[in-house]
């Protein structure tokens, strides 16, 4: 009893807490008695409290095995603040000066320090090693622990060497491994890889109750996120993207449509990583868009939503990331945008993995293809794959799946075909193969093992390949066929599916809702608008344009281009700052014509109840945009266009067309330095004259109308930047 008395006197003091949550209590009085423990259990349930509370009330010190300098920075400085002590933890990593490991050794000797995270490089350094030999080491914590076992989502050889290291420091030292998502592949290789087989195992259900999980075809998808924050406005989230480029595309975007956002992968400076962490726990940005190495760590109770711009890799990932949501019980929506392009890319990325690798990623990735496109409750279906039954009765209603409209079919004569295919062939086929044998498709595989003359040889054909895979998918979760992930995927008859088949009855499946996407917007093109053109409101807009035109003495290509007007009969902006983010308008232009126009817009909107998108997005990312100042800043200084180019490395074809951009949109850029040398003041005068009493801004126009002999095509280009640069400017 005295040591129940000290847990609770424990929990009190340090934490603040008066109760533990599920089996924290358990699992730490297994720790203080020496025990090797397994703890599995999901973000958000309260791991680091398992192995802080025992290492501050043990003789010694714990050492903590981290895989990220952001998530031990992230718990030293917790647990500083609990304790009140500078020196009751610190970390060992390749962040730290000389200064500051004398420091943290000096610490850890003198028996102030209670708890020392370690990365696990870090752990086998000669230096670091024979100090850890000469202290009292009270357990050794493994974080992360999937991290050993290359089917785990975050594979990291410097993990398989952890038990090697312990061995030379002490062969006896308990060990408590954990980990947030396992399944029972990985586990097995946890124990087996750290020599832990009599560990007392503590699992935790995977089950978020809180989490609403849907996907998406990714079609429209920079739009569809923006209109999903814009919904959800004065709430954080985290957008994760497989790549750096990306992740730096989307967060400009986010910024341009008036939504605080910043980047974070491993290409930042370690300083503007931790300068960004910060800043998303204060909330001082609402969003962060990441690769997935952005979270680890991260312990901001209220991230109201996660969404996968990208489909991820690995459903252990994927259970990851979206357990970052709503860990402290509150509403927590998990969105992730399916593609078929995407799952090509993921496939591709594999190819030059060694074969064996390549085959667990193949078979991992297929996890998550049968997830996205299953039309099955999505939470029976994560914790099938984590090995946990559960009654899709109990979703209630939080995924996208439960709550849409199904289509059911009976299943029962083509269930018994596909189970007593398995029972006569062996577990010798993965669900592909059963399918190209039911549907008649037959290539290498089929004719080897002889199924192109087998009786159920295209039988199921006109049922179609999405019929069957919805088919496979719901025996597998209703446990009649189990899918052996380590060996290639085969399809095993279970002792539920042999009993079926001698007492059939009646059973009714899901159908697959087919996901339609690819049509992937960018940052680039989001601009464009794929509303309808309101065709009454252009009208409109091109006799006012006509009207200032005149009163201006000015043609009405000056005051606006055409591509602005339309884009305007499709965004309605009706303030200077939407106003500002429609193609080719720009600030200059915005202040110096928009007035009336966002007038009009905003009247005719009124009449019309017109229920305007909220999704504005400009064609602008961080490249162009460095390209624009560095040329309006060498236009300034008066050095050659072809010159401009070349620095830049484009075309000179190419600088034209930015420029003209630039101009288009409101700046203003004295380029006459440069016309005056290419063309005398005569000839000048002529382009300027027709353009002043042109309709239409067409350089092929004013070839025919000036003459081809007289001018060339970049001679009237020239003019017309710098005729509309001095009078729509």
């Amino acid at each position: 009893m005295e040591i129940e008395k000290s847990l609770y006197d424990n929990l009190q003091e340090f934490f603040g807490f008066d109760t533990f949550k599920g089996d924290q209590e358990a699992i730490i009085t297994n720790i203080l008695n020496k025990k090797d423990t397994f703890v599995i259990m999901p973000t958000g349930g309260g791991k680091s409290i398992c192995y802080q509370l025992p290492a501050l009330m043990s003789e010694g010190i714990a050492i903590v095995i981290s895989p990220l300098i952001a998530l031990m920075k992230n718990q030293v400085d917790q647990l500083r603040a609990f304790g009140g002590s500078d020196s009751i933890a610190h970390f060992l990593n390749s962040s730290l000066t000389k200064s500051e490991i004398s420091r943290v050794k000096t610490d850890v000797t003198s028996g102030k320090t209670k708890l020392l995270y370690v990365a696990p490089e870090s752990l086998a350094k000669e230096e670091n090693f024979q100090f850890l030999k000469s202290i009292n080491v009270s357990f050794v914590a493994v974080d992360e622990a999937h991290c050993i076992s290359e089917w785990g989502h975050d594979f990291r050889p410097e993990y398989r060497k952890i038990r090697q290291v312990i061995n030379g420091i002490d062969p006896n030292i308990p060990i408590i491994a954990l980990t947030a998502t396992a399944t029972l592949k990985v586990q097995s290789d946890i124990r087996k890889n750290l020599q832990m087989n009599n560990a007392t195992l503590f699992k935790s259900s995977f089950n978020r109750s809180n989490l609403y999980y849907e996907v998406r075809p990714k079609t429209n998808v920079v739009k569809e996120i923006v209109r999903f924050i814009k919904n959800h406005a004065g709430k954080t989230g985290i957008i994760y993207c497989l790549s750096r480029k990306k992740v730096e595309e989307i967060a400009e975007v986010l910024n341009i449509n008036g939504i605080k956002a910043l980047p974070y992968h491993a290409g930042l400076d370690a300083k503007t990583r931790a300068d960004t962490q910060d800043k998303f726990l204060m909330e001082n940005v609402e969003v962060i868009v990441a690769t997935i190495a952005f979270g680890m760590g991260i312990d901001k109770p209220d991230v109201r939503y996660v969404i996968h711009h990208d489909i991820p890799k690995s459903m252990e990932g994927y259970y990851q990331e979206t357990g970052r949501a709503g860990r402290d019980g509150g509403e927590g929506i998990c969105v992730a945008f399916y593609s078929k392009k995407d799952i090509e890319k993921l496939t591709k990325f594999m190819k030059d993995k060694p074969v064996s690798e390549r085959e667990i990623g193949t078979q991992i990735l297929k996890e998550v293809i049968d997830y996205s496109e299953s039309a099955v409750c999505r939470r029976k279906q994560i914790l099938h794959y984590f090995g946990e039954k559960f009654d899709e009765t109990g979703c209630n209603n939080m995924c996208d799946n439960c709550r849409a409209e199904k289509t059911y079919f009976d299943a029962e004569e083509s269930l018994l075909s596909v189970l007593n295919f398995i029972k006569k062939e062996g577990p010798k086929f993965d669900d592909h193969h059963i399918i190209n044998v039911l549907i008649g498709q037959n290539n290498q595989p089929i004719s080897s093992y002889k199924h192109d003359t087998h009786p159920l040889f295209g039988s199921g054909k006109e049922e179609g390949v999405n019929y069957w895979n919805s088919l496979i998918r719901q025996a597998e979760l209703a446990g009649f066929v189990k899918k052996d992930i380590d060996h290639y995927g085969l399809l095993q008859l279970t002792d539920l599916g042999g009993k079926y088949i001698n007492n059939p009855y009646g059973i009714r499946f899901i159908l697959n809702r087919p996901l339609e996407s690819d049509n992937e917007d960018t940052a680039e093109d989001a601009a464009q608008g794929t509303g309808a053109l309101d065709n009454e409101l252009l009208k409109m807009l091109k006799d006012l344009r006509k009207k200032i035109a005149k009163q201006k003495s000015l043609p009405p290509f000056v005051i606006f281009q055409d591509p602005s007007l339309e884009e305007m009969c499709t965004h309605y902006p009706i303030t200077t700052d939407e106003m500002k983010q429609i193609h080719g308008v720009g600030a200059g232009k915005a202040l110096k014509f928009g007035g009336p126009f966002i007038a009009l817009i905003k009247t005719y909107v009124e009449d019309n109840n017109i229920d305007r998108p909220q999704d504005m997005v400009v064609k602008s990312t961080a490249n162009k945009s460095a390209l624009k100042v560095s040329i309006i800043q060498n236009i300034d200084r008066k050095i050659g266009l072809e010159d401009i180019a070349s620095s830049k490395g484009i075309t000179y074809e190419d600088l034209l067309k930015e420029v003209e951009s630039i101009v288009n949109s409101g700046t203003k850029l004295n380029i006459g330095y440069f016309v005056d040398e290419m063309i005398d003041q005569d000839r000048q005068d002529e382009v300027y004259d027709y353009f002043k009493s042109a309709e239409e801004d067409s350089i092929k126009a004013a070839l025919s109308e000036l003459g081809e002999e007289d001018y060339t095509y970049e001679d009237i280009q020239l003019m017309r930047i710098k005729f509309m640069s001095e009078l729509g400017n």
